[in-house]
């Protein structure tokens, strides 16, 4: 059972790093969609909005209490995030909270001091997030079988809405183990296998969002959709004995997933690379690549 200066330090970095995913999840959905759906597109900003708002207090609470390795890990923001979120804003006129990306860049480290009556508050904190992505995932869920039925329009593939859902349920399951006070799950591979899954799917994603004379480009991005593929399969098929070995493979394709992704928000927002994924999209994928990395390493450690 976890202790609570662990329940809420980890509380704290599950919500920092998945809120604002959640939150460009909806902000990908509002700009993808013609006007015509306008009331959809209300609806994913209100939502973006409650999350803004609950990223707030995560904040708020967040000083001094989150980990030196999740700070330097680059997975809730990087150099590029505010850069990204303002191009995004002046391209499609969606309001972003740019403030949340200038508060968690400052951030202070874990300072290791006393926690007093906080674990009652961020249990809280932590239900009220839990019953707002309740209600995202069942808009996202409707938003994606209404585009299945073709009765509503969007610039997001019906695949990537689907991944966008199993996001937001993997969220939801973390958030509630943490709510019962569970030790960190020790089966490695049945994260990696998630997290193979979500880097083949991001680099589909972006070979098709990518213009057609980038070819270099779109080679790498199949390439690394085949890798991950492969490297699903040998995770489903590996047992524990094997868990050391497969992990340092999916880290070395990792870590080459991210010197791409690096490389392509950074062309993104400087326009030098064309086609139609936005810099905040480029960077929300740097960073579950980054997470991804931590996630490995810190099981890594522990190998023999």
């Amino acid at each position: 059972m976890l202790k609570d200066k662990d329940y809420i330090g980890l509380s704290l970095e599950l919500n920092l790093f998945f809120g604002r995913i959640m939150k460009e999840h909806l902000i990908f959905m509002a700009i993808s969609m013609p006007i015509i759906n306008s009331k959809y597109i209300l609806e994913a900003d209100t939502l973006k909005e409650s999350f803004e708002k609950l990223l707030e207090e995560v904040l708020s609470l967040s000083k001094g209490l989150i980990s030196k390795e999740a700070l330097e890990s680059n997975e809730l923001v990087t150099k590029y995030t505010l850069d990204a979120e303002k191009q995004v804003e002046d391209l499609f006129g969606i309001c972003i909270n740019k403030k949340l990306t200038e508060f968690t860049h400052n951030l202070p480290g874990e300072k290791g001091e006393p926690i007093y009556n906080l674990e009652g508050y961020v249990y809280d904190l932590n239900d009220r997030i839990f019953n707002l992505l309740m209600e995202v995932i069942e808009f996202k869920e409707k938003v994606h079988q209404e585009v299945l039925n073709c009765k509503l329009a969007t610039f997001l593939y019906p695949e990537m809405l689907e991944h966008i859902i199993e996001e937001a349920k993997f969220y939801l399951k973390l958030l509630v183990s943490i709510q019962e006070r569970a030790e960190d799950d020790k089966d490695i591979l049945s994260k990696e296998i998630f997290w193979n899954h979500v880097m083949k799917d991001h680099a589909l994603f972006t070979r098709g969002l990518l213009d057609p004379s980038e070819e270099d480009l779109i080679k790498a991005a199949h390439e690394f959709a085949k890798t991950f593929e492969e490297l699903l399969e040998k995770t489903k098929e590996a047992d524990k004995d094997k868990a050391c070995e497969v992990s340092r493979e999916n880290l070395k394709a990792t870590e080459k997933v991210k010197d791409f992704n690096s490389t392509a928000t950074k062309g993104i927002l400087s326009c030098e690379i064309k086609g139609l994924v936005n810099p905040l999209l480029a960077d929300h994928l740097l960073r579950e690549t980054n997470r991804y990395i931590r996630l490995l390493k810190d099981f890594i450690k522990t190998c023999k």
